[in-house]
Formats: C-alpha cells, structure tokens, sequence
C-alpha cells in the first residue's frame, strides 16, 4: 500500500463514524507531515511518515476519536523527529493541537544521568500533560502499539528494552484506562519478545487443539443461545474465545500450572439490554451449569475504578470442563473493550478536557510522587497504577478500592490524613489485627483513633503499599518533625561522605555545596538534610550526583598528603612504590592502588562473598576473577606472576552484580517456566535466559542474572537445583 492509499484509507475511516470531521485541517497535518519528515525511513525501510498514518489509523479505527486527535496524531513525531517546533504547529494548527503533540513527545532534548531518571522524566511529563487532556495518553498508546507492531524490524536488545517498557507502563495505563483489546495486544506482542520460548509454546499448544476448541466454543454458545430463547431473554449476542496467551502465561506462571490445568481457559460473553437482564441471565446461567464455589465476581453492583462493569462467574460445563461467563449490556461492554473512548461516545460528545474529575486519580498521583527519585517513582507507579486492586468496606459500607496487599495504614490514609494520623490500631471484621495485616476482597475496616496519637511511626513507611499513604506519612514527617529530619538527615550525609573519602565540611560553605545544590530540588543543605530525614531522598544518591567532584578533590588531597610527607635517606629502600591507601571502586578494593578502572571478568562473574583475585590487564585496569576460575588457576598465576594483584571486597558494594548460571535437566515442556518461577519467587532480575535441547532428551537453560552477593546466589541455585528434573546448577567459569 503506497502512503497516499494508506492516508486514503484513513479518510475513509473517519468518513465512517464522524462524517462531520475537519477534514481541510486532517488533510493539512498529512501533508505537513510528509513534507517535514521528508526522506526519513523506518527500519523496514519504508517512508517514516507511513507510521504517523498507522497511528492516526488506530486512533481512528479503534478508538473513534475526535479531528484534533487524528491531527495530533498525523503530527506526534514532528516536534521530536524534525526541525519543527512547538510555536510552529501552535501557528499552523492550534495551541490545543501543539499541547497534544508536546505532550507525546518524549524529553529528547535533556541529558540525565540515569535510563531510570530520563525513564521517570518522561512519564512524569506525559502523566501532566494526561492529566489536562487524556487524549495525550490514548495518542501514545496507539503510538506504542504500532511501534509493537513492526517491532520485528528492531535489534533484540531494543526488542526486550521495548517490551519490558510496554508490559510495565503502557499496558498498565491501557488497563488503568479500561482499554482492554489494546491492553491485550500489547501484552501479547510484548510477551513475545520477553520469553519467546514460552509464547511460542503456548501458541503451538493453543493451535494444536484448535479444531478440538472451536467446536466446544461453538457448542456452549449454542446451548446458551437455546437457553435464552427458552426462557424468551432479549440478547445482542453471544460468543466465545480464548483466554490470550499472556492471560494463560501469567496463571500457568504465577501457579506452576500446565495448559491443561488452567482453570476459565475459555472464555464467554453474553450481551444484553438492561441491568436487569444481567441478573436474569446469571440465573439462567447458574441453572444450566454447575457454579464453581468463590469463583463469582459482581462488577456491576462494585464497577472497577476504570468504570468496567461485568458479572463474572466460572462454571463446570458439561463435559466436565470449566469456563469464565461475563455477563454485561451493550454500553458496559463497549466501555470494557474501549474505555475511555467508549466513555465518551455514551456522553455524547468527545471532549478530551479532564474536567469531570474522571481522571483526579492522575492528578492525586503526580502529587504523591513529588520530591521522589527516578527509582521511587518508577516503583510507586508500578504499585499504585498497575497492581490488581483489592475492594474493602468501611463500617458504613462505603467501597474502597486499595492496591493488593494493602493494609489497615492504606485504608486509614485513604479516608483522610487526620484519621491516619491520629491511628492507634484496627478492626478487620470485629476482631483486632496488626497494622500489618493484608486486607482482603470484601473486608469491613475500621479505623480506631486518638486525638492524643503520637502520629506515624518511620515504620509504617515501609508497611503501607499505596503512595498516597506513604506520601501523606512523609508529609507528616516533614511538617511535624524537621528539626530532628533535619539532625538524620545530616547525619546519613555524613556517613555517605566518610565512604567516598571526604569530610562534611570539605563540602558545606564550599564550591561543591553550590554545584550539589544545582543539581538537586533544594535551595539549602537543611532543606536537603529534612527531605533525607523523613525519606523522600537518600543520602547515597546525594552524594552520587557530585561523585566526579569528590573523587578529584579526594585525589588532590592524596597528592597534598604525598608532597607534604618528609623524604627519608633511603627513601628508595624503605617507602613502598605504591600508596598503600586504597579506596573501594563497584565495590572491589584494590591492594595499593587507589581510582584504578576496574571490571568483573565474563568467564567467571564475581559476585560479593566469592574468594577473588586481580589481573592487571593493557590498559583496561584490574579484570577481577573468581580464585576457582580456570583462568586465574596457579599455573596461570606463575605465568604472569608481577600482573596478579590481590583484591577484597569494599564495605560499599553495589546493589547487584551480574553473574551466569547454567541449569543441566531432562528435558521437559515446561521447564522453562519452573526455572521462570524460580526467579520471581526470588525477586531475581534477569537480563538474558536462553534454553537448548539435546537430541538424547536433556536440556540446558543459560542465565544472566543479577544478585546482591554469593548468599543470594546460593538461595536461587538451591531453588532451581529442587525443580524435578534437574541434575544440576553449574557456575560457568573459564
């Protein structure tokens, strides 16, 4: 398809379901979009301009949206691909439309020091620009499901960085939105990138017994069907499908379960007119099959905070399978397919301004998250957009809906931040639980109080699950407490500093007070030390961002030290060649020699707590091996006996090391999965799993993972060393 049959095709869309578009201003975008990105090409080596048409294509075709966001859309990649500029399409077009584009873009103009802060950065910015228009968010989805698409053209290690970004972030937020077809196929395309091995092994299992599944999808339908017109129910329709492969990946994963054991593989829908027809047909259902106990879920009567509204049950069919029923009317189900976009259709009228307080959950999320690091922010979105939620009741019935594993802490903050202040302990159901307790669907909460509290304790930090709760602890903390905030604070930067080799006061009062200040969003040390205090920073990370400027003065103070020193007589007898001072660089001290460049060696990786030595490289530093490597074996050492050095483990070692593993076991189809198992259950971070089969029945799964140190490694080798079928856990070296 040439890009004026693509763009063609678009129009036609659009014609389809908003005959009434600005059309002159669509036609305008596209054109000005294929003039500025001119001769640019994709991977594939098609014209660029081909996938602001595919997005535009998407916006349109699946989500219905209005003439400004099919602009915005046409135009998502000028301000950040070209030299057009956010002035140029607010004269062009509209500020609305410039607003729209901006916000889509990425911060590609600004260097960090992190992936993780400019990661931040960028969600941060497309966080506040959804929150004044919600467009800006279902544009980029619809950007990062094209790019999903044609991921295939991509280099593998792009392949995974993008797919773990999709699976953590937009797939989330597509959830978060109601937006489940695309929230599906962006899971789907990103599993298949993540673990291509199991993927494919779901989808060959799943295309297998295809025949076999059609005709028992197309058998239930109909008994439905004749069941409803038995007892005279008006329906739109009724179908079928199956679960999509990361829904069964995750239950296969997270249960240890094969594909057989999977229970609501199969999935059906029924549609209807009204909400009274809903609960008719649960009966008519409930009647027809056997109900599966604790396997029923009332949406409607308790909507999701996304506004999804469905019955759920699970039932045993006939033949002795179980399958999942939703039952819903047209508009709920529409809602469920396409959220907000649906939302509006039902509004009549598309409006991408957040004015309702619709969306005040992005907003009460960018207010907890302020004055936190790239990493926090990263991991308290994860937790408070992303986890699957759990619903409570207060003594008076009202519903709250709280992030799994909440606790009474989470519940009291949810109310108000008097009533968690003022906490002194908790009824769950009447009868007292520990404020660490985890809350469960349908728990009755009640808070108990006192106006003479103390207020929260530190503990309760690391306690409460939802950001909303910890940032209102830290507020109190803040407000209530700075002078002693202020004294922690002080004290944590000190410390931090003794480590890098510096005093507190080569810093406060000096140059590096004001370039450290710089580079942080405080304008005193105090106000530095109080957000260190009551934890909204760390006093590492403090210390990190002025790293360069403290290893320079650390080694003018050396050379001060050495110049000053009196020079004996026999000066070349008695004072080493080397100064003795060492200081720790990832981690490794190296026996007298202080700033050296040091790396872990790839054929053994070291992790803290293996028995380990140095080998002085040309021109690479100190290559750090494990003492039971192959290549650092006597007979090596004797070889090159002046180039090995002794090397120990520092107090200040990073937090993970990347180390090998090899798992040797029979081979089997799910084994992939059990050693995957084992890695979550550990909270082991994987940067590579590759597995081989043998032509005589045997396996071998190669990892990269990260670890803390040799005890940790220890726990996940003894796991994995417990799947049935392993003979054993090796640590290649050499």
């Amino acid at each position: 398809m040439t890009v004026q049959e693509q763009y063609d095709h678009l129009v036609e869309t659009i014609q389809g379901y908003n005959p009434g578009a600005d059309f002159a201003m669509i036609d305008k975008a596209y054109r000005y979009a294929v003039e500025h990105h001119g001769e640019q090409k994709r991977k594939d080596g098609s014209p660029y301009v081909t996938h602001p048409i595919a997005v535009a294509q998407i916006v349109a075709e699946e989500l219905h949206l209005d003439s400004e966001s099919i602009v915005a859309a046409l135009l998502h990649d000028t301000i950040e691909d070209t030299d057009v500029t956010y002035e140029d399409v607010s004269r062009e077009f509209s500020p609305t439309i410039a607003n729209l584009v901006e916000g889509v873009s990425k911060l590609s103009r600004v260097v960090y020091t992190t992936k993780e802060e400019e990661q931040m950065e960028n969600l941060r910015k497309m966080l506040m620009a959804m929150s004044r228009d919600i467009r800006v968010i279902l544009i980029k989805i619809a950007d990062r499901t094209h790019n999903m698409r044609t991921m295939e053209y991509q280099s593998k290690e792009k392949q995974r960085q993008k797919s773990l970004e999709t699976m953590e972030i937009y797939a989330p937020i597509a959830h978060r939105l109601g937006m489940q077809r695309m929230k599906w196929e962006l899971e789907d395309t990103s599993l298949k990138y993540l673990d291509p091995v199991a993927y494919n092994e779901i989808e060959t299992s799943l295309e297998s017994k295809r025949e076999e599944y059609d005709a028992f999808l197309a058998r239930v339908t109909k008994q439905i069907e004749d069941r409803l017109h038995e007892m005279h129910i008006p329906f739109h329709r009724v179908y079928g499908r199956m679960k999509h492969p990361y829904s069964i990946y995750r239950k296969m994963f997270a249960q240890s379960k094969t594909m057989d054991e999977v229970l609501d593989l199969f999935a059906f829908r029924v549609i209807v007119d009204t909400v009274a027809d809903c609960y008719n047909v649960l009966g008519i259902i409930h009647d027809l099959y056997r109900p599966l106990l604790g396997r029923f879920k009332d949406y409607i009567g308790t909507p999701k905070p996304n506004m999804y509204q469905s019955l759920h049950t699970t039932v045993m069919g006939n033949s002795g399978i179980p399958f999942e029923v939703q039952i819903r009317t047209q508009e709920m189900h529409e809602i469920a397919e396409y959220g907000i976009a649906a939302h509006w259709k039902y509004k009549r009228g598309i409006s991408g301004a957040a004015s309702e307080g619709t969306y005040e959950w992005v907003r009460k999320l960018l207010e907890n998250q302020e004055n936190t690091d790239a990493e926090e922010f990263i991991h308290t979105l994860k937790v408070d957009m992303f986890a699957d939620e759990v619903f409570v009741f207060s003594p008076k019935g009202d519903v709250t809906n709280l992030p799994a594993g909440a606790t009474p802490i989470d519940f009291a903050y949810s109310i108000h931040s008097a009533v968690g202040n003022r906490m002194t302990g908790a009824k769950v159901n009447g009868r007292i639980v520990p404020l660490d307790y985890t809350l469960q669907n349908g728990d009755i909460v009640e808070i108990l109080t006192a106006n003479n509290a103390h207020g929260p304790s530190r503990d309760w930090l690391s306690i409460a699950k939802s950001t909303e709760a910890r940032g209102k602890i830290r507020q109190w903390f803040k407000r209530e407490k700075r002078p002693e905030n202020i004294v922690n604070g002080r004290a944590s930067f000190e410390a931090e500093l003794k480590h890098a080799g510096v005093s507190l006061s080569d810093v406060v009062g000096t140059e590096l007070e004001s370039t450290l200040l710089k580079k942080l969003p405080y304008s005193t040390m105090d106000d530095m030390y109080a957000a260190i205090g009551y934890g909204g920073f760390s006093a590492q990370k403090a210390v990190s961002r002025i790293h360069e400027e403290l290893q320079r003065l650390h080694r003018q103070r050396q050379a001060e030290k050495e110049a000053t020193e009196p020079v004996p007589d026999n000066a070349s007898a008695t004072r080493p060649a080397i100064p003795q001072r060492t200081r720790s660089e990832q981690g490794i001290i190296v026996e007298g020699l202080s700033n050296c460049l040091v790396k872990f060696s790839k054929c053994c990786t070291p992790v803290p707590g293996d028995d380990i030595v140095g080998f002085i490289t040309r021109g690479y530093g100190v290559s750090v091996h494990r003492c039971d490597c192959p290549n650092a074996s006597r007979e090596r050492r004797k070889e090159n006996e002046g180039r090995w050095i002794k090397v120990s483990w520092g107090s200040d070692v990073r937090e993970s090391y990347l180390t090998a593993l090899e798992v040797f076991a029979k081979d089997s189809q799910h084994l992939v999965l059990d050693v995957s198992s084992v890695l979550s259950t550990t909270n082991t971070r994987v940067k590579f799993l590759s597995a081989d089969a043998t032509s005589d029945g045997y396996a071998v799964v190669r990892l990269q993972i990260y670890v803390a140190d040799s005890t940790q490694l220890a726990t996940v080798m003894r796991k994995l060393n417990q799947i049935s079928g392993v003979m054993k856990v090796d640590r290649p070296a050499g």
